[in-house]
């Protein structure tokens, strides 16, 4: 038995931001799994084929063994037959225990497609049902959490369908064989006693296995807890730096350790017990069985080969009885993390497509928002009864203060949340009724907050428009005025930026996000705050590239920084989710109201102090 490091994929509550386990019975999650599988139909028969040949071949070498004990009882002179029959009857026992080996590794070789295989498509279709899901999911998740759970549920596909058909099929296979031997050539008490010691070997396996469940449960609990802390506190950093807080991140995460310790201890403890009564049952049985024969041979209606014969399937039979434990363990351990997984592919989505979606037409990029309301959560609305036309080839600026839902304009329009009221339409079609994909195809945008991809600087240039040629990525570049800072670097392009862009500043990052981009050539641009984390002489500079990004497209800026949308052809103020005011520049100028106050505080703030 297993008695130390056991697999951390037992049942474990649910991390935050994962959806709680379904009350789906471990049958329905197996009838859940089968479909992957019978993709290898041919692989899964072919196992199973080679399988019960292995357990024939392995059956046999008891019954081999025994006429080869009992051909050793020759009489006296007979040299031919001691000669020949036991060195056939060796070589015959040889090659069924290489047939055994053989079969065994033939039947995990054309198996292993069909395992790996039916991972991959499972956890390639978690991966793409997690970005189909809403932002609001992502924003509620926790990473470290999430993913352990996700790796679990992986692991648990190859653990099920090893402890399955490696080890509980392959042993009932050989348990009907050895009992309708030992039935047949002997009498029933054998069978009786083997199926009573069997019985109660389970049952008691069975009984201390869920009872030492919630142990474990609490174990794996810990485990996530831990694991998420840790995640947490890495993730963040620079925070952790700022505060002087290392001991503190060290002392919380040691506290976790110290609780997952003492589960673990806990857990071990039940498990040695378990492993403990056992082996009393498997010697009370062993004792049982050989006694029973022993007495046949005193009685001198079995043989000395009948005798080893029976040991020998005992022994054969008990091996893997002895893991029973540890089998069944895994197997409810599998069955409740793929299940685990199994909920999170079916988490609904927010927002999906129409069943009668088609892709946007894309022939009018004119953007308008139609009496739109929305609220994050219901008791807190964002936007108000909020309409405006962007024009084709036009550029719209939204500003207002901190909260006033001037961001969610750009979440909505890229769909990451629907409506609750009015509509948005990108020329003249609702974007509800046409498909995601080729509304983000349709749009670029430049956040507030960058976030890159621990790759090189080519590479995230280069996610605007995957495929792009080396010079694409350069020219982007150099319209987002990176291209110098990013040739004087030691390795160029091929600059790593660390997680989430960590090795670069702000202003930096912005770029990078200014030039991919501009790199996707979309025909409406988004830019949200795109000049927050730059200089004024930079802003200044970078400037005029965004008013050459923004030429002949349907632009929405988002500005806290009035100065850089004093050009654009309509200006809306947007306070507490309602737009209070709406012109050009000069007319909000003139008009006295919140627009001018605003300019006149940003003046005073951009002035030298004496």
């Amino acid at each position: 038995m297993r008695r130390s490091g056991e697999a951390l994929s037992s049942p474990h509550p649910t991390s935050a931001g994962t959806p709680a386990r379904s009350d789906r019975s471990d049958w329905a999650t197996l009838r859940r799994l089968f479909p992957y599988l019978w993709r290898y139909k041919w692989r899964v028969m072919a196992a199973l084929a080679f399988m019960v040949g292995a357990k024939v071949a392995n059956v046999g070498v008891p019954v081999l063994l025994k006429n080869l004990v009992d051909a050793m009882s020759i009489k006296p002179g007979s040299a031919a037959s001691l000669l020949v029959v036991p060195v056939g009857l060796l070589v015959a026992y040889g090659l069924l225990r290489l047939s055994t080996a053989v079969f065994n590794e033939l039947r995990e070789l054309v198996f292993a497609k069909a395992t790996e295989g039916a991972a991959r498509s499972i956890s390639l279709e978690v991966f793409q049902h997690l970005h189909a899901l809403s932002l609001r999911f992502h924003l509620e998740r926790q990473t470290g959490g999430m993913t352990r759970d996700i790796e679990r549920g992986t692991r648990g596909v190859h653990s099920l369908i090893s402890m399955s058909l490696y080890s509980i099929v392959p042993t009932i296979i050989e348990l009907t064989l050895v009992l309708t031997i030992l039935g047949v050539k002997f009498d029933s008490g054998f069978v009786w006693i083997t199926l009573a010691a069997l019985v109660v070997y389970i049952s008691f396996t069975v009984v201390v296995t869920e009872w030492r469940t919630q142990f474990r449960k609490t174990m794996n609990e810990l485990d996530s807890v831990a694991q998420s802390r840790a995640v947490d506190s890495l993730l963040n950093y620079e925070t952790v730096k700022y505060f002087n807080n290392e001991g503190f991140e060290a002392g919380r995460y040691d506290a976790s350790l110290e609780r997952y310790r003492k589960a673990a201890v806990k857990s071990q403890t039940t498990l040695s017990m378990l492993n403990a009564g056992q082996q009393c049952l498997i010697a009370i049985s062993l004792v049982a069985m050989l006694y029973r024969a022993t007495q046949g041979v005193v009685d001198g209606h079995m043989t000395l080969g009948d005798l080893v014969m029976v040991n020998a399937f005992m022994i054969q039979l008990y091996i893997p009885l002895n893991f029973l434990g540890v089998i069944y363990r895994e197997i409810k351990q599998s069955l409740t993390d793929l299940d685990k997984m199994f909920v999170l592919l079916e988490k609904e989505r927010e927002v999906r497509d129409a069943p009668e979606a088609r892709p946007l037409a894309g022939h009018d990029s004119t953007v308008r928002f139609e009496d739109v309301s929305f609220a994050y959560e219901a008791a807190r609305p964002i936007l108000k009864h909020v309409s405006f036309e962007i024009p084709a080839g036009k550029t719209v600026a939204v500003v207002g203060p901190s909260g006033s839902g001037k961001s969610t304009l750009a979440r909505l329009l890229y769909r990451f949340y629907d409506v609750q009221q009015g509509r948005i339409t990108i020329g003249g079609e609702d974007i509800r009724q046409v498909t995601q994909a080729s509304v983000r195809q349709a749009i670029g945008i430049v956040p507030q907050d960058t976030v890159l991809f621990n790759d090189t600087v080519e590479y995230n240039i280069a996610y605007g428009r995957p495929g792009a040629s080396r010079e694409e990525v350069e020219e982007a570049a150099r319209a987002a005025r990176i291209h110098d800072f990013i040739v004087h670097t030691p390795k160029g392009y091929e600059t790593m930026v660390g997680e989430r862009g960590l090795k670069l500043s702000g202003g930096e990052k912005q770029r990078v996000a200014i030039a991919r981009t501009l790199l996707k050539n979309p025909p409406i641009v988004i830019f949200d705050e795109a000049t927050s984390a730059l200089d004024s002489a930079n802003e200044r500079a970078i400037q005029s590239e965004l008013k050459s990004a923004a030429r002949n497209k349907t632009t929405l800026v988002i500005a806290h920084r009035l100065s850089t949308v004093v050009d654009a052809h309509e200006i809306l103020v947007l306070e507490s989710g309602v737009i209070v005011e709406r012109g050009t520049h000069a007319q909000l100028l003139e008009g006295q109201g919140k627009y001018a106050q605003m300019w006149r505080l940003q003046k005073l703030e951009a002035e030298p102090v004496l």
